[in-house]
């Protein structure tokens, strides 16, 4: 991380730059399956600098029905007074604590120690909070919110201080910065999935991303953020020859964005190679546009993508480079640098096997052989991955 000069404001989780969206919309088309938006940030008189590769951390406050909801089945008025949990020195109303502080979307260890206390064991979480039922608890857990705790479990009555006690903390989130600062010098890009879903008879919401989507009133909502900093996930050299192929699914195209704004602004010298999956080509292409240009004028040597819905049979980035296999394996062979950015579980998984298939085949190699290829390949530092 580059050190601020002398006089600059240091931006950091104590003390965020507030911030405003200037722009937002809708980059998914009507029936898409889930809500992708574009989001433009306001960065004058900052100071920020940020470089492709680099994440924005964002802090967003908690749905006000939520909080509404939970005081509710709490049966506190909002106004009893607490510690701010981000702020020891300042006290609050419980609703403002629990707005801006307070995680309500995921269940502490303190919380369920509490309920089977209060409630004298007499709960389902007894039966659950042992070494060797924590899949069962893991299991019982997903899709509920500390809402759902309360409403399970009545006879589990708190005071508000001691309420607060057994929460997490609301932290940060961090994105992926979409834009290049040489692009936009004032302005800092974001590319957001609206999590959205249905658990136990609720409609739930992913805390930042509703925050962005729902709750944020373009140049008017202050919103603290702060740059954080990425050391591995970067572009070689603008002057440099290196080939780069990035492989960004989804909202894993965020990154790419940025690297591609950046070689255009740097005019690079080295080829790219563009990977981009989603559900279907209609409704899920973000930034066609400005990708097709790339391609128009050199920016991009190769655009290659994967609609999984688009046909009987579903297709993923993965199936994608296995196709190109030849021509992967010879950019690998010219020294290319190879990026995947999205979804760790599952994709990044299939893409690291693709990449082993395709240097046995295209490198006649053995399954030993390939493995001390890619062991040599990520000691060189051409194997960059930002999965989440």
């Amino acid at each position: 991380m580059s050190t601020p000069a002398p006089g600059k404001p240091v931006y950091n989780v104590k003390n965020p730059f507030i911030a405003t969206v200037k722009v937002a919309y809708d980059i998914s088309g009507p029936g898409a399956p889930k809500n992708t938006r574009h989001y433009e940030i306001d960065l004058a008189g900052s100071g920020l600098e940020y470089t492709p590769g680099d994440s924005l951390a964002v802090q967003p406050t908690n749905d006000p029905q939520l909080v509404s909801d939970t005081l509710e089945a709490l049966g506190f008025t909002g106004e009893e007074i607490v510690t701010h949990p981000k702020n020891a020195a300042a006290q609050v109303p419980i609703r403002q604590a629990l707005t801006e502080g307070s995680l309500l979307t995921e269940v502490d260890n303190k919380l369920i120690k509490a309920i089977i206390e209060k409630t004298n064991g007499q709960t389902l979480l007894a039966d659950m909070a042992t070494p060797e039922t924590k899949q069962a608890l893991k299991d019982y857990l997903w899709g509920r919110f500390v809402i759902d705790l309360l409403l399970e479990n009545p006879d589990a009555k708190f005071e508000p201080v001691e309420f607060m006690g057994v929460l997490k903390k609301l932290n940060i989130r961090l994105y992926s910065i979409s834009s290049s600062q040489k692009a936009h010098p004032e302005e800092v890009h974001l590319t957001v999935a609206t999590v959205k879903y249905s658990s136990h008879g609720r409609e739930r919401g992913g805390v930042a991303s509703t925050f962005l989507a729902e709750r944020i009133e373009t140049g008017v909502t202050k919103v603290p953020v702060f740059v954080n900093h990425g050391k591995g996930f970067r572009l070689p050299e603008p002057e440099e020859e290196t080939p780069v192929i990035m492989v960004g699914p989804g909202t894993g195209i965020a990154p790419f964005r940025a690297f591609l704004e950046e070689r255009k602004a740097t005019s690079a010298k080295g080829k790219a190679w563009l990977f981009f999956g989603e559900v279907n080509e209609a409704t899920c292409f973000f930034y066609k546009d400005q990708f097709e240009g790339y391609l128009a004028d050199g920016t991009l040597a190769k655009l290659t993508t994967a609609w999984s819905r688009d046909q009987a049979e579903k297709i993923y980035v993965q199936h994608k480079l296995l196709e190109n296999s030849a021509e992967i394996f010879a950019w690998l062979e010219q020294g290319a640098i190879f990026y995947v950015c999205g979804d760790a579980a599952r994709m990044a998984v299939d893409v690291d096997k693709a990449l082993h298939t395709i240097i046995e085949k295209e490198g006649g190699k053995t399954p030993e052989e390939a493995v001390e290829y890619m062991t040599a390949f990520k000691e060189a530092k051409r194997y960059r991955r930002d999965v989440y």
